[in-house]
C-alpha cells in the first residue's frame, strides 16, 4: 500500500467514527508519519471507545509526536496521554482532563478558521461537533429555520448550543508554504515554489507550480491538511474540546 493510500484508508476509518476499524487500519499499515494528527483523532476516538490494543499504538504515537515537535503536537499528546492515565506535558493537567469530548471534523473546521476573513467565520454545534460555515448560518436564518436576536421568539439560552468561529484568515497556510518550499529537495522546484510566494496570487501560483510534479503534490497536500489540523485542534482545546469519533453531549 502506498502512503497516499494508506492516509486515504485511514481517512475513510477515521470519518466513520469506528475505533475497532481503526486500529485495525493502524495495526495492519502503520501510523503514516505525515499523517500523525489524523492518525491522533482516531486513536483518541478509539481510547474514548476503550478498543484493544489502542493504548499501545497511542503510546507509539506519541513517541512520533514527541521527536517531530510541530505546533499542536504536544496538545494531541497530552490528549492522549490523559486517556491513558499519564500526565500531560505542554498543558496543566487540569486544563488536560477539564476538555470536553466533541465529534468534530478538523478538517471542516480548518477551512473556517483559515477561510476568506470578509466572508468567512461560523460555528460549531457544541451538542454534535458539526461545523457550520457563515454562509449556511445566513442561509438558515434567511430561510426561517433560524430565529435571530430580532424575533420575538428569540431565546437567549439557545445560543449557549453554538460555539462561533471567527475566521483567522490565510496567514498561517501562507507560512506552510513557505516553510514546505524550502524543504523540498529538487532545487529548481523549490526555487520555483519560492518564487511563486511573492505578490497576489500566490496560492494559485504555488499549485500551479505543483501540477508537474505529482508526488511532491501529494506530499504538499499532506503537509498542509496536517497543519491545519494541528491549529484547528490547537483552537478547539483553548475552547475547551478534544476530538472525539463518537457524538457526546457538550
Amino acid at each position: 500500500m502506498s502512503n497516499d493510500d494508506a492516509i486515504r484508508g485511514l481517512r475513510g476509518t477515521v470519518f466513520k467514527g469506528d475505533g475497532s476499524a481503526v486500529i485495525r487500519f493502524l495495526t495492519s499499515s502503520g501510523i503514516p508519519e505525515d499523517s500523525l494528527q489524523l492518525a491522533g483523532d482516531g486513536l483518541l476516538g478509539a481510547l474514548d471507545q476503550e478498543v484493544d490494543g489502542a493504548p499501545e499504538l497511542a503510546r507509539q504515537l506519541i513517541d512520533l509526536l514527541s521527536k517531530r515537535d510541530w505546533s499542536g503536537d504536544e496538545i494531541l499528546a497530552d490528549q492522549l496521554n490523559v486517556l491513558l492515565g499519564a500526565e500531560p506535558a505542554a498543558m496543566s493537567a487540569r486544563e488536560a482532563r477539564s476538555l470536553r469530548p466533541l465529534a468534530v471534523d478538523l478538517d471542516e473546521l480548518s477551512t473556517v478558521l483559515e477561510g476568506d476573513p470578509v466572508f468567512g467565520g461560523g460555528r460549531v454545534d457544541r451538542e454534535t461537533g458539526e461545523v457550520w460555515h457563515q454562509a449556511a448560518v445566513d442561509y438558515a436564518r434567511e430561510a426561517g429555520d433560524e430565529l435571530t436576536e430580532e424575533d420575538e421568539d428569540y431565546d437567549e439560552d439557545a445560543e449557549d448550543r453554538w460555539l462561533w468561529i471567527h475566521c483567522q484568515g490565510p496567514h498561517d497556510a501562507y507560512r506552510d508554504m513557505k516553510v514546505f518550499a524550502s524543504d523540498v529537495a529538487d532545487e529548481d522546484l523549490a526555487r520555483s515554489l519560492s518564487n511563486a510566494l511573492y505578490g497576489q496570487g500566490a496560492f494559485r501560483r504555488f499549485k500551479e507550480a505543483l501540477l508537474r510534479e505529482p508526488d511532491v503534490r501529494e506530499s504538499w497536500y499532506a503537509f498542509s491538511s496536517e497543519r491545519q489540523r494541528a491549529r484547528a485542534r490547537f483552537w478547539l482545546a483553548d475552547a475547551g474540546y478534544r476530538v472525539t469519533l463518537s457524538p457526546r453531549p457538550a
